[in-house]
């Protein structure tokens, strides 16, 4: 995993969406979310601040998928269809970038993991983020 500098370039699978992020506190913020889309996407997300998030390559690439409040926007390639980063509910002026876009760095590479509540959402409860517990990786030898 590269360290130093919190900017990292990035890609969809097939290369046709090419990007840089700068993220707001290095992997600091890696997480994940049990919400019913990012249950099903298993994507592991650190956060940039708005701007944060340059396409350099592939922007009409990029199809946009909102549901339920529709205040979330999640980012996809059109072409090979992975999500490469989507504009946060709980907060507009965040995104969320998957970090097994980003070159170098594979989920992997955190032996441990908080997971976010989503199901119970903050916007929706009217209370905090709640962590709903870690998620582990444990290599064989």
């Amino acid at each position: 995993m590269p360290d130093g500098s919190d900017r990292f370039f990035g890609q969809c699978h097939c290369g046709g969406v090419r990007f840089a992020a700068t993220l707001s506190d290095g992997f600091g913020t890696i997480r994940r979310c049990t919400c019913s889309y990012c249950r099903m996407r298993g994507a592991a997300v650190v956060s940039a601040e708005g701007g944060g998030v340059e396409i350099l390559q592939g922007a009409d690439l990029l199809t946009r998928y909102r549901f339920n409040t529709g205040a979330a926007q999640h980012f996809f390639c059109s072409r090979c269809g992975i999500y490469t980063h989507h504009q946060r509910r709980s907060n507009s002026h965040q995104y969320g970038v998957n970090v097994a876009c980003l070159d170098g760095v594979s989920p992997f590479d955190f032996p441990e993991m908080p997971v976010f509540d989503g199901v119970n959402h903050p916007s929706d409860t009217g209370g905090t983020t709640r962590r709903a517990g870690t998620l582990r990786f444990v290599p064989e030898a």
